[in-house]
Formats: C-alpha cells, structure tokens, sequence
C-alpha cells in the first residue's frame, strides 16, 4: 500500500500543481519529505484535517502560492486557514507572491527573493521601481520606496530583466514575420535574440502579432498554444498604416505592406505603444529552415484576460455574517475590491493586507465598472461590490452589458455572485410578509422614466402583490413616495401593513410597522425599503404576515 501510495505521489510531484492531503500533519510530512527538492520543483501542499476545519499550507506558502489557496478553500468550506509564515503573522505584503493577484509573472533567483524576503523581515526600507502596471498596491505600503530607474531597484515592476527581483505585467508585444513554413525553434530563437537585445523579459510579453497571411502560419500556432499567448493578424492596408523606423521595400513588393514585424508590434500594442525593440532578422541554421523577423512593441497597459477574473459580489446588507459564503470565497480570491466605499467600509474586516480597496463615489456606477472590467483585462482579479444582490439593483447588469461589447478574445473571466438583498433582510425582520407574489419597485427616476415607475405601480396595485420599494426618497426626489402611496391606495385598503426598514444589517438598524394610510414620505430615506402588503396581508403583535394563499383556498 505504501508504495502504490508514493508512486503516486512520485507522479504527480510536479511544480505548478497544488496537492490536497486530508489526514495529520505529521503523517503528511513524512510521506512527502523524500520527494522534495528546491522552491522552485515542488508543488503546493495543503493540509486538510480530516472534519474539514483546518486548512494548513504545508508546503509552497508564497511561491507556489499555498496560502492564497489556503485562504479561499477555508471560505469555501467555512473553515480556518492556519498561517504560520512570517508575512501573515506580522501583516506584511508578501513580496514575492503578491504579484499573481495582478496577474503578473515573477522572474529573478531564488536567492534574489530569498535575501529579499530576509530584508523585508527585518523592516528594511526596499527600493521599487515601477513602470507598468496597477500602481494601487504601493499605496497600502510604506515600507517601500520607490525609484525612478530599475537599474537602482531592488524589485522592479515592468517590461525589463535586470532587476535581481522582478514581476512582470504582460506589456510586451511580439511582431513576427516569417518564411513559409518556418522551424518552430527558429521563432523561439530570434523571439528570444530580440527579447535579450532589448533586455526585456519573456515572462513579459502579451502576445503574438503578424500579417493576416500568416495566420495559418504552422510554427506560429504552435507556439502560441504552447505559450497560451493571444495571436492578433492584421492585413497589408493597416500594417502599411504605420510609420515604422525600418521599413523595407523588399518586403513591400512580397506583402503590399514596407513592414510586417514592427507593425504588426505596434499595431497589437495598440495607442500609445512604444517599438523596444526594432526588427531582428534571423537567418536558418544547419538542421532549421526559413527566416525570421521579430519586433517588439511595449503596451500602455497589460494585457492578460485570460488571467483576469471579475467576480460581481453582493455584500448583502451589511453585516458581515450576512455575506453568502460563495461572495467570501470570491472575496478571499479577488486583489483588487472596487465599489462605493460605504459598501467597501462594511467589508473592511475581510480585507487582507495584499488585497487593495479602490473607493469610488456613489453615483459614478459606470466608471466603477469600467475600472473594474479594465483591471481584470490586465490580468487581475477583481471584485466589483454591489450592496445586498449584485444582480438586484446593483452592478451585475451594466458589467455584464460592457463585458459583452468587447470582442470574445477581449474579455476576462467573469462570475455573478449572488447575495441577500435588502428585501430578504427586511421581510425576515418583519416576519413573513413575502408568502405570496411580490415584486420589487424602485422610485429612483434618475435611470427610469417616472411614467413608467407610475405604470409599475398602478400594475402591482391591480395584481394585488406584496410591494417592496427600494429607494423611496432622496434630498432630490421627495414626492414619489407620496404619489406611490396614492396609486397603492387607489386598490389597496388604508390599513394595509406597510414596513419601514431602514440601515438593514448596520448598527443602526431600525423598523417601524405602520400602515398605508399612515405612511408619511418623512418617515424614509435612500437606506429605506418599504414593503406593502397585499389585500391578505395583516399585521399582529408587531409581526406581518402574507397567508400562503386568499381567503377559502385549501393549501396541498
């Protein structure tokens, strides 16, 4: 059994991968200790008790990134993670594992990062240099200062490899043009003669970019499905478009266009890239066929979707322990948090030192989304907050709208996570008002014509729902509730049970139970839902309560 037990292990001991025992702490370190070897060759390794309370990264802590894995398998299963490395004890940003939240490749030495980490420890102010990328991160972080050059740096953030200690943001664009049926390792050779040229870094590079005639280019999509780089074409007219610093008029006369690699750089790399690197050209070795040309062009911003995710959460009404425990699990994943900073200040105990709140105001939802989609186009992951249900009144639907309006290469990973909304809080408070059919109305016309608010209202009064009214009254708009309360009246008896629930799940939570006739538009604000029962609903002992069915109906 033992052996059978360390084959398999032997087999899938393999870096990048993150391996999960359930059983003792111990038992797990003699089994795994014969097959370690260096940070750089060995897995993750989580350690799970075997009642699913404990979550203990054993193994890879930061440069596998165990203890971010750790963090969210204990969300998700309700769990604790046990961390016993010395950045999260002390609250430290953990130097060398910080990036992948950015989506960021590391590169560098092991000793590099290891003498770095060793400073870091001893509160060693380090100098960083920063020249792409999300800059958000250095805010939270004082001990860090920064420098102009990466020559001077300790950590460098960007395109280059010089630095001792590096992370990359996917800037770099590579224009190729080639001979038909060039060798695969003559793209990878000149690709790589053009990268150290410039001094720029692999772990760098965005993607691959070529005239439209290479497309089908067999070398070419092998190596962008080896590397999982994007592959953008384009055709003769826009590559001629460009101005480029080496244009050839050899390559006009074959491609209708003076430039193909540099052109194809810039034009990938979009407005504002800068050429790093002008044209190499590689010729084939004995054993190789073909020629190559490669340059490279450095984007304004990364560009890594495929490594960005955008998790749309609902923080419920704000109380933590009301947040659903899928929203905490995409919480404990998410970098970046972006929302209304009401909302961001209820989640604030949640927030990890390596995780960056960007606040924004109230009435700017658009450019929240906008900001959030961007990031998460650059590779990082981000949560983009919403009060009670993302998809109820909040932010789900216009990101998902923008999402949809970038080309399908364009866009990052994206998940809805649902929430309790204010109307689940309220009604629970109330007792059971929602037994029956309701519907949700909002008397903001700020998005919404008032004519068609009023239809709404005058068509739930004639259904006989349950009505919820979400944001009743503003400093802006203080009649509305008053006109719905009439249209209510209209078919709806005065002493209708009406509930007031204002700060739902804050310290200052309060309900009033009333009824139509009584209601008053003073008694309500923009942290107000109203619920209004229908024609069955009654209030008793200061409870409300919708029957399941009408007067005479027999329940199955």
């Amino acid at each position: 059994m033992k052996g059978a037990i360390n084959e398999l292990l032997a087999g899938h001991w393999l870096p990048g991968t993150t391996l999960l025992f359930i059983g003792a702490v111990g038992a797990v370190t003699r089994l795994i200790a014969p097959l370690m070897q260096s940070k750089e060759q060995d897995p993750a390794v989580l350690v799970l008790d075997p009642k699913g309370q404990w979550v203990i990264p054993l193994l890879g802590s930061h440069s596998r990134g165990a203890e971010q894995r750790a963090r969210e398998l204990a969300e998700m299963l309700q769990a604790s993670a046990v961390l016993t490395g010395a950045c999260a004890t002390e609250q430290r940003l953990a130097l060398d594992a910080f990036g992948d939240g950015w989506g960021w490749r590391r590169g560098g030495s092991s000793t590099a990062w290891r003498e770095l980490m060793q400073r870091h420890a001893c509160s060693e102010v380090l100098t960083v240099s920063q020249s792409c990328g999300a800059v958000d991160w250095q805010h939270q972080h004082l001990t860090l200062d920064s420098v102009a050059s990466a020559d001077n740096a300790q950590l460098s953030i960007g395109a280059g490899s010089q630095a001792p200690c590096r992370w990359h943001p996917a800037s770099l664009w590579l224009g190729v043009g080639c001979e038909r049926n060039t060798s695969l390792e003559m793209v990878q050779r000149a690709i790589q003669e053009a990268l150290d040229q410039a001094g720029l870094a692999e772990e760098a590079v965005a993607g691959l970019a070529s005239i439209d005639r290479k497309a089908d280019e067999p070398a070419l999509l092998e190596l962008i499905q080896e590397r999982q780089w994007p592959f953008r074409t384009f055709d003769g007219n826009a590559l001629a478009s460009v101005a480029v610093p080496t244009p050839s008029e050899v390559v006009r006369a074959e491609m209708g266009t003076a430039s193909v690699a540099e052109a194809a750089a810039l034009l990938a790399a979009g407005e504002g890239a800068t050429l790093r690197q002008t044209k190499v050209i590689l010729h084939s070795n004995p054993g190789e066929k073909g020629a190559v040309t490669v340059a490279v062009a450095e984007a304004r911003a990364p560009f890594a979707p495929s490594r960005g995710e955008l998790h749309l959460i609902g923080s419920g009404p704000g109380d933590p322990c009301l947040l659903s425990g899928d929203a905490r699990h995409a919480l404990a994943r998410c970098t970046a948090w972006v929302g209304y900073g009401l909302y961001l200040d209820l989640l604030e105990p949640l927030r990890q030192v390596h995780q960056v709140r960007l606040d924004s105001q109230l009435t700017r939802e658009w450019d929240r989304c906008a900001q959030a989609l961007r990031l998460a186009q650059q590779g990082v992951r981000v949560a983009l907050i919403s009060s009670g249900d993302s998809g109820i009144y909040g932010m789900a639907g216009l990101a998902l709208e923008l999402w949809l309006q970038l080309p399908e290469q364009d866009r990052p990973n994206i998940q809805v996570h649902p929430g309790i909304s204010a109307l689940q809080l309220a009604a629970a408070r109330a007792g059971a008002p929602l037994m029956h059919d309701f519907c949700t109305v909002s008397l903001s016309d700020r998005l919404t014509p008032w004519a068609v608010i009023e239809n709404r209202l005058r068509a739930a009064a004639s259904g006989d729902f349950v009505v919820a009214l979400y944001n009743p009254r503003s400093k802006g708009r203080d009649w509305q509730l008053a006109k719905a309360r009439d249209l209510l009246l209209e078919q709806r008896d005065g002493d209708t049970p009406v509930l007031l629930a204002r700060q739902l799940g804050r310290s200052d939570e309060s309900q009033q139970l009333t009824d139509l006739r009584s209601l008053e538009p003073e008694q309500a604000d923009m942290l107000t839902v109203v619920l209004i029962g229908n024609s069955s609903s009654y209030a008793r002992d200061g409870r409300m309560v919708t029957p399941r069915g009408y007067p005479g109906a027999t329940l199955q």
